[in-house]
């Protein structure tokens, strides 16, 4: 298992998301989050490194537009009074609020794939995964080459119960660049806390490490302890 300051470590270059809590279930096709499951998926996602897209982004895809700040877990949106922890419900109303003006300008401009990709990082901020999903759909069917979006979109996928689904976006996305080192890490990352397939996983990372020779010593070793905790925990 990673310890908390390891897996720390592991995405705090440009991760938007960190863990705190090894998951004790994994999404399922269908399943419908209630608030409280969404939050914890989020905490989850802050223990075992699932920086899904982020951890090296800057140096390998092309960053999408409109994203939240680095070292922020996909949480609550600020707005909330003295702490209080804002419902599913309270979050759409404050996401469609800021989308509207994207919006507007989308019904004049429906092929506007810019427009289209911040609409879909406003909804998967406030954890609306279904609509952010939509609409990155949308901007890949403008872009379908765009491969940090197919990322997001996975992302989505993932964090609303589609675990092929996700996979499948960053089979995709591997196929225009099979290089993406965001892609190959969010594929093992996906494979192992998704499909409980460690030998996926470490096959994913691998081939991260072998088609990118260049990738900062920092990253590396973070891979490589990535991938002997998992090797570790299959030996358990």
């Amino acid at each position: 298992m990673l310890s908390e300051s390891r897996a720390s470590r592991a995405i705090q270059t440009t991760g938007e998301q960190g863990m705190a809590n090894e998951p004790t279930t994994q999404p399922t096709a269908g399943l419908a989050w209630q608030a409280k499951q969404v939050y914890a998926m989020a905490v989850i996602c802050l223990v075992v490194g699932l920086a899904i897209g982020y951890l090296f982004r800057g140096s390998q895809s092309p960053a999408a537009p409109a994203q939240p700040a680095a070292n922020a877990r996909p949480a609550a949106p600020a707005g909330g009074i003295g702490g209080h922890m804002p419902s599913l419900e309270e979050m759409k109303k404050m996401a469609d609020t800021k989308a509207a003006p994207l919006l507007e300008k989308l019904k004049g401009d429906s092929n506007n794939s810019d427009l289209l990709i911040q609409v879909g990082n406003i909804y998967k901020a406030t954890h609306q995964f279904k609509e952010a999903a939509t609409y990155y759909d949308k901007a890949l069917q403008v872009d379908p080459k765009n491969v940090a979006i197919r990322t997001e979109m996975a992302s989505t996928l993932y964090y609303n119960g589609d675990v092929d689904g996700a996979i499948s976006q960053l089979q995709q996305a591997l196929r225009y660049d099979p290089k993406d080192a965001n892609s190959l890490f969010n594929l093992g990352m996906i494979k192992w806390q998704g499909k409980q397939d460690s030998k996926g996983a470490v096959a994913a990372w691998q081939q991260l490490l072998k088609s990118n020779p260049k990738l900062s010593a920092e990253r590396k070793a973070q891979v490589q302890k990535l991938m002997a905790d998992v090797q570790m925990q299959g030996k358990s």
